[in-house]
Formats: structure tokens, C-alpha cells, sequence
């Protein structure tokens, strides 16, 4: 009966699709990641735009415009429409955020879909607004909010509901959201915008002053990649090339894991001060549960080498790292829409 339930169910998917599946969108800075109802997460691309400026037409959207960064002649504007988390240019959201729904859902339905959006924990009302505009005019019958770190926490399965202290750290790519969660809501939270892409930037603006070449931002975030860490020694090591300052010409120097632990240090040092202030704002007896639970840390910073053992060692609570940390957001968003009544007071007002 199972497998009978499961064939049907994956032949009348594209039908659902058709009349107006309900989805979870996790609205990133770096990425967005869209979950459809009974079927997952069916996209998870790059939030970037690329528009030619003489005719005004979109380029690329996507992996596509991403690639086109630092590399598309002068006509064309690669645009990343969503900046520390929020919406920074509507008309590029909207554009992009349309694209995307129509990869998954086809451009004709007959049922308006309901739409949950994930935002940042310390989001204005001003920045709300922006998002559920954005969510009505691509179609939504209704558009819910969910804070980023609450569906982190329902996509890893934490007992958000019950009257336990759940602590959630989420490094996105614009912002690190903090979020102490007990009884289905959020007891203490914080939001920093300190993240993934200030890490891309420390280690530019360093490179830049040390060895006098200018890197570009994506150059930037594959040093972080492939050897960022916050853990001395590794003995990492990789070649860099840029642009000589003084000469104009291109030049190649090797950087060490090391050196890029020293460029790091002060923004990581940021995300851990955001987790003790939230702690240190929290009741006893939510501290205590978050001492016998540990820390989750979740989003695409959490991949960051060392980072966990880092903030245990600073904080002296355990610190451990979500499965899926990339998806953490989006499946627990989808979890939400799926289980509606189950976390009905998880959604924003």
C-alpha cells in the first residue's frame, strides 16, 4: 500500500503543480531554495540577476547570472537583489523570484498557491511588507513568514514545540540569525549582519593590503572554500592570482590556511559575541536547557572548517553542526507548510 501510495503520488505531482502546489521559499542572500508540497526541494539556486542595461532585458537569472559576475562586458549589471537577508531591489526579486517558481510549477495555475517565505529574525515591518508583496504579486493566495533560525530548527527535527530551550545559529550568506526557541515561538533571538559574505570580504580586503592584488569577491569566497578555517595549523595552502596594483599585471602568490585564519578572525569573532549576548539575555533555566541540548549551527557559514570546536571552546556549551546544514532552512519551512496546525504559532504575526 505504501509503494501504491508513493507511484500515485509521484504521477499526480505534476497535476498538483499544475492547480497550485503550495511551496517554502528560503529567500537567501547567496542562495534561494524553493520546496513544493509533497514532492521537496526542487530548486536551489544562486540569487543573482543579470540585466542588460541598454535594453532593459534579463540576461540570466540564476547559476547563469552568477557566473557572469565580475565577468559580463559593461551593458550588462549582475544585480544580487536580496542584500543582508532583504529584499535591496524589488524589481530583480520579483523578476528572479518568478523565474524560479515557474521552473517548478509551470507558468499556468488554476489554484493560487499559499506561500511560506523565510526571513531574517530581526526583519523590519518595512522589510516584511517587501517580502509579502513580493510573494502576492508572484501568485501567492496568501504569503506566511517564518524566522530563518525557527525553520532551521523544524527542518532538524528539534522539539520546537515543547517547553525546552532550543538554540539556533544560522549563517546565511548576508546574515547570522540567533534564536533561543521554546513552546512553538521564539523566547530571545538576534540577528547580526555578519556572515558568509563578510568572510568573503575579509579575506579580499586582506589579501588586498598584504600583497597589494586585487581579487575578485567570488576568487574570494573559493579561498574560503577550500582553505578558510578557524583552526591553527592545517598546513593548507593554494595559489592566488590578481591584479599587481602597482604594475596592472596579473600576479600569483600562495596563501596559507593560516594567514586566512588571521583575515577571518574578526568577523567569526562578531557571529560568537551575537550567541553569548542572546545567552547572556536568556533565563536560567533556558540556559540550562541549552547546556544539556547543546548549540545547532546551521546555514552554508556553518561549513566553515573549525567553526563548531571554535564556538564550543569560546562559549563552553556543545556545539554541533546540522546534517543538511544547507537545506536546514528550506525543509523545515516545508515541514511548516506540510504540518500547518502542528506550527501554526511558528509564523510571524
Amino acid at each position: 500500500m505504501d509503494f501504491l501510495a508513493k507511484r500515485l503520488g509521484s504521477l499526480f505531482a505534476p497535476i498538483a503543480r499544475f492547480f497550485g502546489a503550495d511551496v517554502a521559499v528560503d529567500l537567501g542572500t547567496a542562495n534561494t531554495l524553493i520546496f513544493v508540497k509533497g514532492e521537496g526541494v526542487l530548486l536551489n539556486e544562486p540569487s543573482f540577476v543579470a540585466v542588460d542595461t541598454e535594453t532593459g532585458k534579463v540576461q540570466a537569472i540564476g547559476r547563469e547570472a552568477k557566473d557572469m559576475w565580475g565577468r559580463a562586458p559593461q551593458r550588462i549589471n549582475v544585480i544580487r537583489p536580496i542584500n543582508d537577508g532583504v529584499v535591496d531591489n524589488y524589481d530583480a526579486a520579483l523578476l528572479m523570484l518568478r523565474d524560479f517558481l515557474n521552473r517548478v510549477s509551470g507558468r499556468i495555475r488554476l489554484v493560487k498557491p499559499r506561500m511560506v517565505i523565510c526571513v531574517p529574525s530581526k526583519i523590519t515591518q518595512v522589510e516584511k511588507r517587501a517580502v509579502i508583496d513580493l510573494g502576492m504579486e508572484c501568485g501567492a493566495r496568501e504569503v506566511l513568514l517564518l524566522d530563518e533560525p525557527m525553520a532551521a530548527a523544524i527542518g532538524c527535527e528539534l522539539p520546537v514545540n515543547e517547553p525546552r530551550g532550543c538554540m539556533v545559529v544560522d549563517i546565511g550568506g548576508g546574515t547570522t540569525d540567533v534564536a533561543l526557541i521554546s513552546m512553538g515561538g521564539i523566547a530571545v533571538k538576534d540577528s547580526v549582519r555578519v556572515a558568509g559574505y563578510e568572510i568573503d570580504e575579509a579575506i579580499n580586503a586582506k589579501i588586498r593590503e598584504k600583497y597589494h592584488i586585487k581579487i575578485g569577491i567570488l576568487e574570494a569566497e573559493r579561498i574560503k572554500i577550500e582553505i578558510g578555517t578557524v583552526t591553527p595549523g592545517e598546513g593548507r595552502s593554494m595559489m592566488v592570482t590578481g591584479i599587481d596594483l602597482a604594475r596592472g599585471t596579473p600576479k600569483t602568490v600562495e596563501i596559507t590556511s593560516d594567514e586566512v585564519r588571521e583575515y577571518i578572525m574578526e568577523p567569526v569573532n562578531v557571529i560568537v559575541d551575537a550567541v553569548r549576548q542572546v545567552l547572556d539575555s536568556a533565563s536560567p533555566e533556558l540556559v540550562s536547557d541549552v547546556a544539556k541540548r547543546g548549540i545547532l549551527l546551521t546555514g552554508g557559514g556553518s561549513l566553515l572548517r573549525g567553526l563548531d570546536r571554535f564556538m564550543e571552546q569560546k562559549l563552553m556549551v556543545k556545539v554541533y553542526r546540522a546534517e543538511e546544514p544547507l537545506l536546514s532552512v528550506v525543509l523545515g519551512a516545508g515541514k511548516a507548510l506540510e504540518e500547518f496546525d502542528t506550527y501554526r504559532r511558528a509564523f510571524l504575526a
